[in-house]
């Protein structure tokens, strides 16, 4: 069964689309990211057009985060206070990588930054979460415990001004690197097609020591209006959305958030870091293959628009 995507101006088999939009809203809802960085990939290797494929994947991780955190906030592990300025960094960010975004567009060069970026992203990252988790599941084996740090000894992000009390988070921290770490989601969101929850849940579980309960609904809670803000204007000013594709996404990656937030409930959060370390990996190694790989089709046919 086939569906024609107009924007993407290719027709494409559904039931593939709706698989992929069901296992990232799962992983979206386990593991508390948008999954932009998974969904974004799979749709370029089902050569759907990278620009399409980044701006429409923001879609879906909206549908995904959405339903993951409607969960979450039942559950009261939300914190709004905190997620607000993870928002307002993330909306600013979001702006300047839509301008980076179509900046790249015009010189012919976004294709290649996207498969880049990803590539070094997702090893990078996969491969910091791998060697973390690793020793956590060595020292919850031979049940020690991570150190902890002397009292009154702080690092220089708690050194920082304009400081505020997070009563749901339990922390009192700069909004300084909380507004930041929403600034540079918001770039990679626009300008990857990512939530950025992949970065921001280690970012602010190692670096500004938000207890883990409240980071993976405080995360999503953030993904769903920055990648709803780079939606809209990637399709009012870039019209770089498929909104046929996007539905069916949409749809999908619903119904498996509910799922995969069921499931990582039951698991530790050293086996979801491992798990999530080894999907990011996988992803980047496969898309390094495809950027050393000679192309299938060398040729391609342009038209030139004059009528011949």
């Amino acid at each position: 069964m086939t569906i024609y995507l107009p924007i993407a101006e290719l027709s494409v088999n559904v039931l593939i689309i709706l698989g992929m939009g069901a296992a990232v809203g799962f992983l979206s809802g386990m593991f508390g990211v948008g999954g932009g960085f998974l969904i974004t990939p799979l749709l370029i290797f089902y050569n759907i057009p990278p620009v399409v494929a980044v701006a429409t994947g923001a879609n879906q991780v909206v549908a995904s985060s959405i339903s993951g955190a409607i969960t979450h906030f039942r559950r009261g592990t939300i914190d709004i206070k905190l997620g607000t300025v993870l928002l307002l960094g993330g909306l600013a960010g979001a702006t300047l990588g839509i301008w980076i975004f179509a900046a790249l567009r015009r010189i012919g060069q976004l294709d290649l930054v996207i498969s880049l970026a990803y590539v070094l992203l997702l090893g990078s990252v996969g491969s910091l979460m791998l060697a973390e988790s690793i020793s956590a599941l060595r020292r919850a084996k031979r049940n020690e415990t991570m150190p902890l740090r002397r009292p009154g000894h702080h690092g220089w992000i708690h050194r920082l001004p304009l400081k505020v009390r997070f009563k749901k988070s339990k922390i009192y921290l700069s909004i300084i690197p909380v507004a930041g770490l929403g600034f540079c989601i918001g770039i990679l969101t626009s300008v990857m097609g990512v939530g950025g929850g992949f970065i921001m849940v280690p970012a602010m579980i190692y670096l500004l020591r938000i207890p883990t309960n409240v980071v993976v609904g405080t995360s999503l809670f953030q993904i769903i209006f920055v990648s709803a803000y780079t939606v809209i204007v990637q399709a009012t000013a870039n019209y770089t959305v498929d909104i046929v594709l996007a539905f069916v996404l949409m749809i999908a990656g619903v119904i498996g958030a509910q799922y995969g937030v069921r499931v990582g409930q039951k698991l530790r959060g050293e086996q979801l870091r491992a798990l999530l370390a080894l999907l990011v990996l996988a992803v980047g190694i496969r898309l390094a293959v495809e950027l050393v790989l000679p192309p299938a089709d060398i040729y391609s046919v342009i038209s030139s628009g004059s009528g011949f």
